[in-house]
């Protein structure tokens, strides 16, 4: 089975976000629920089982459960549900070929969903999320762009 791609994943709903962050969890970092429960710091790992199930967790663990899950799609979807795009900060690094064949190959997936929908051989969900996917890639080069005449200084490398 071919692994998946987690830069094009787009959270349907916050029971789909939810599911994404543990499958994401177990993919990358081999993290089970229970793993996940204690790295929250939650004494009752059927705690974070029934929150899963009901599709709903307090606010004030959504960013620790994100952080045991090593994936932010909790706080994607939550702004993609109020209609906001999110994207990473840029740091004004020059763009590679990798960078802009990765830029083409997610507006050309977003536009062929867009065709592929509007002759109803593809789902609104799968549209949306390749739509989303080009917006905020696009927009990530914007602010790129923008931020190249005074990039930050790369602490991460």
């Amino acid at each position: 089975m071919a692994k998946r791609n987690w830069k094009h994943a787009q959270p349907l709903d916050l029971r789909h976000a939810m599911d994404l962050c543990l499958e994401y969890a177990k993919e990358k970092h081999n993290r089970s629920a229970d793993n996940i429960a204690d790295l929250m710091g939650e004494v009752n790992k059927w705690t974070l089982y029934k929150w899963i199930e009901a599709g709903s967790m307090p606010v004030r663990l959504v960013k620790p459960f994100e952080h045991a899950c090593g994936i932010d799609f909790l706080s994607r979807w939550l702004a993609m549900s109020g209609n906001k795009l999110v994207i990473e900060i840029p740091i004004g690094k020059i763009a590679d070929a990798e960078d802009i064949h990765s830029l083409q190959e997610i507006t050309h997936e977003a536009v062929g969903s867009l065709i592929k929908f509007y002759h109803q051989q593809a789902g609104a969900d799968e549209t949306l999320a390749a739509v989303q996917n080009a917006l905020e890639r696009l927009a990530w080069h914007r602010g790129n762009v923008s931020k190249c005449q005074q990039p930050e200084i790369p602490f991460d490398d």
